[in-house]
């Protein structure tokens, strides 16, 4: 890549540092795409030995490149997110795609309809992991920063894309414990879909 082009796809990769997503960090801190982007690469590695036939390096490409589009749009939480949303979301992000020199382009769009489509192993797991890694900071945060949906959507979110893997259901499993903890502790009840 020359390096206009290579300074041009640095500065749309700038904007998710800054980028907030609705969940907060431990430390209280509101965290941004970026941060969140980080950490599931950092899952992708920690996983590996869970998916030996798997392509764990393009899962890791599919982790850098998920919330590219909220370069463009910025951070919707899932609960408010709609069909409308993840149009104009994924529009701009096929826009920013087609600017991109070749191999990125090509290779670029081929992993965006591989997630899209959800159907190989790969995908399966990028989603899975980005599903967790969400639950995962939520339980890291304060339950202050915590809304009240969110103690039901704790224990749902995602749940549908763990199908596949006992590994991750096993890991699921274990993230919603600590979210039992977690609403007990901070005094609160815990809701009908977080009962075991």
């Amino acid at each position: 890549m020359e390096a206009k082009a290579f300074l041009e796809a640095m500065a749309v990769a700038e904007k998710l540092k800054s980028c907030p997503r609705h969940s907060w960090t431990a430390a209280g801190r509101q965290e941004s795409v970026a941060d969140h982007s980080w950490r599931l690469c950092f899952m992708c590695l920690l996983a590996e030995d869970a998916f030996p036939d798997a392509d764990m390096n393009r899962v890791l490409r599919m982790c850098v490149l998920h919330d590219m589009g909220e370069a463009f749009t910025g951070d919707i939480p899932a609960f408010e997110k709609g069909a409308d949303h993840r149009e104009r979301e994924a529009a701009l992000r096929s826009a920013w795609v087609a600017s991109l020199p070749e191999p990125q382009r090509s290779g670029f769009r081929e992993l965006y309809e591989e997630m899209d489509a959800l159907e190989t192993q790969e995908a399966k797991i990028y989603k899975a992991m980005d599903r967790l890694e969400a639950i995962i900071q939520h339980n890291e945060a304060p339950l202050e920063s915590w809304l009240p949906l969110e103690y039901a959507l704790q224990f749902t979110y995602g749940k549908k894309d763990l199908e596949f893997s006992p590994y991750f259901q096993a890991l699921r499993r274990e993230i919603d414990e600590i979210s039992r903890e977690k609403i007990r502790s901070g005094g609160g009840e815990i809701p009908p879909e977080g009962r075991a």
